[in-house]
Formats: C-alpha cells, structure tokens, sequence
C-alpha cells in the first residue's frame, strides 16, 4: 500500500483515528529542490540580453570556439546525478520514480557542501548500453556525471564505458565515494595506534560495487592485504562461482590465501569492514588481533553493533549519523566534483582520489581521537580542503585543462 500524509483532523475539524503527520513527507511535498536565475529579468533590456538577441552572440562564439560553453554556461558548474534505481539505498531496486527523492537529496548535498549544481536524472532502463548511449547524449550539458545508486555488476561496466566516451569526469559514488572516505577513517586509525597501512590486513564483508572498490583502493593506497566475503564466503580463486568482477577481485586480494567463511578471515585481522549487511557474531569480532578497527557501515543496522563492537575494537565506524566516525560520502563527492570542474578536469584520477581522502583524513588534525577519526559532515573546512587538493593533483597527473 502506498504510503500517505494523514491529516491528524478531518474536515469538520474532529480527531480521526490515523497515524499522525510525518514530517519526512511534508519536507518533501513539491521536491527538495528548484532551478533559479542568477541574472536579472526586468524589462526589455534584460531580456534582449538573456535572451534574443544577445544570446545569438554568445551561441555563435561558442560554435566557433566549443571550450567557451565552460565560461558562458553553467557547464562547467553543474553534474548530472543518474540512476537506474536500481540499488537505491537498503532499498535494493524500487524503480526511477521511486529513487528521485534520494536524487533530489543527492542534488542539494553537492549544493550545500560543495557549492556545485547538480540536476537529478533518472532513467525508465536498467539496460546497460542504453544508459549509456543515454547519458552521452545529455553529456554536453554537463561538467561532470555522478552515477547512484547502480546495482553491480552493470555499475563497474557503464561507469568504464562512460569513461571511455566522455571527456568529463564520471564517478560512481557508491564505489568511490564509499571507498574514499574508508581510506581517510583508515589512515587516521592507523596513526592513531601507532600502525601504517602495510601493516594491516583488512577483511571486507561484501562484494558488490563499494566492496569491490574499497578493497582495490586500499590496495592502491598500499594496504597490506584485504579478503572479500560475499554471501557465499572469502572471494578466492579457487571458488568456481565468480563472476568476472569477482575473479579480477580473487587476482588482486587475499594474499595469505584464505579461504571459507567470513568468520574464519576476521581471526587475528585487524580490520573489518562492512558493506553489506547482515550480522557479525560476537565471537568472530572478538578473534580479531588486539587494537582492531571495526567499520560497520550497513545502514540503518551496523553488521557489528557499536556497543559490542567497542568491547573489542580500538576504532569504531559506522554508515550512521547517531555515532562517531560516520563514515559519510558526503564528505567526499562534493569537494572532488568542486575540484575537478575548477580546473575542466577530463576525468577523475586514483591519484585525485587520494588527493580527496588525505585531505578528508588531514582535516581531523589535532583533533584525532578513537571517536574523532574522520571529520564531521558538517566540518566547513572538508570540502575547500578537498577541492583544493583534487585540483591540484588533476594538474599534477596532466587531466586539468585550466
């Protein structure tokens, strides 16, 4: 049955026996969001300007010299944030209708926290090459694509395909985003026990886009070693269940060659990571080695309990706003998308990315405490710092244009 805003009096004024108003629907009644101008329309004046005939001037510029749509436009300020709706949320696949709200919310956090635009797109196909094809026909309107809320494994595939085609950064935050802001809880956890990454092995329950991406950027950024669990146990190469995702994922992880359940892979690591769901037991999490960091980051319910975990943990994380250590991605999309459209960057590097998580990391300072290792969502230094050192590294690896 769909859900309904009850009005807590009828129409002649009396009580009715509903379920009170929810304020979640009144703040979304008529969207979250709207477009307005930034230039005035207040007489005939204005409007030869904004309009005909003036912008015939501004138009015939850019067809003579394209790289000017970024100076005259809103180009080069705007991302286009699509989905599929098929992995919205814990919600799993509730169509493009039903995903706009988080879209909307997704448009307005890229506003608020990274003074970047961003329009909402959602897409009536789950078809891969037909989100494709989709997305680089609006491309020119666009200064960058933020992919959500894509179920794997068509999210690695379109996201690959997209890169290939455009020349824009493209970014799917379930992966990276996720991936970024673990990296930066990570290094300051680590530091704050006196560790450095290679000297930790992490374990990762779940094996889907943000699973996938966390273990190989970890790698990247010189973890010592990470096994992946999906739903049927570590992702090893002697499985013969893989998917091709999967396989490349058994190439790259689980050096001490561990294999079987989830359980068996967290006794003496020092790391556990969740993006899955589900549930720890106790006595897995408490065969980790000593000063272990547990980052349980299913939403609304952590894999690992923030009280039981505390009883065996250094560190703790969680996906959730009500504990310490919210391990929140925005605290990354919004600073990378701001620093790579400042300098027309044509994609978004893994050295951008951990540009983004160093700086994320670095805004804790001296500030850095078993519950204050990664800086609040609501810390105005996060996203200068990381559009600042986004920027930077786009010019370092050669992909900025400006």
């Amino acid at each position: 049955m769909a859900a309904e805003i009850v009005n807590p009096r009828s129409e002649s004024g009396t009580e009715e026996a509903q379920e009170p108003f929810d304020p979640a629907f009144a703040l979304h009644r008529g969207g979250k969001m709207a477009i307005s101008a930034t230039v005035p329309l207040r007489d005939k004046d204005d409007l030869s300007l904004a309009y005909t005939p003036g912008v015939a001037k501004v138009c015939t510029a850019i067809a003579e010299q394209p790289e000017l749509v970024h100076d005259y436009t809103w180009k080069s300020q705007v991302v286009a944030v699509v989905t599929d709706g098929t992995a919205v949320l814990g919600l799993g696949d509730i169509g493009p209708e039903a995903s706009l709200p988080v879209m909307e919310g997704k448009a307005i956090l890229f506003k608020q926290f990274g003074g970047v635009d961003a329009v909402p797109i959602a897409l009536a196909t789950t078809d891969t090459d037909e989100i494709v094809e989709t997305v680089v026909r609006l491309a020119p309107s666009f200064g960058g694509v933020n992919l959500e809320d894509i179920s794997a494994p068509r999210c690695f595939e379109i996201e690959r395909k997209l890169q290939e085609r455009l020349d824009i950064p493209v970014f799917h935050d379930d992966q990276h985003g996720t991936a970024i802001v673990t990296l930066a809880a990570l290094r300051n956890a680590a530091k704050l026990t006196d560790r450095s990454l290679g000297e930790l092995r992490a374990v990762i329950s779940g094996a889907g886009a943000a699973g996938v991406a966390i273990a190989k950027f970890l790698l990247e950024a010189g973890l010592g070693d990470v096994a992946v669990a999906d739903r049927k146990g570590i992702v090893s190469r002697d499985r013969q269940d893989l998917t091709d995702v999967k396989r490349e994922i058994a190439e790259l992880t689980n050096k001490a060659g561990i294999s079987g359940s989830l359980e068996t892979a967290l006794a003496g690591a020092d790391v556990f990571i969740g993006v899955s769901g589900g549930t720890v037991p106790e006595a897995a999490v408490a065969s980790m080695a000593p000063n272990a960091f547990v980052f349980a980051m299913a939403n609304p319910n952590p894999e690992v309990h923030p009280d039981v975990a505390h009883k065996y943990a250094a560190v703790v994380a969680t996906g959730r706003s009500d504990y310490p250590n919210q391990i929140n991605n925005v605290l990354a999309f919004p600073g990378i998308f701001a620093g790579a459209l400042q300098v027309r960057a044509s994609r978004i590097t893994e050295g951008m990315k951990i540009a983004a998580a160093n700086a994320i990391a670095d805004v804790v300072g001296d500030q850095l405490a078993a519950d204050c290792v990664i800086p609040s969502p609501f810390d105005e230094r996060v996203a200068p710092a990381v559009a600042t050192a986004v920027a930077a590294a786009a010019r370092a690896e050669g992909v900025a244009r400006r």
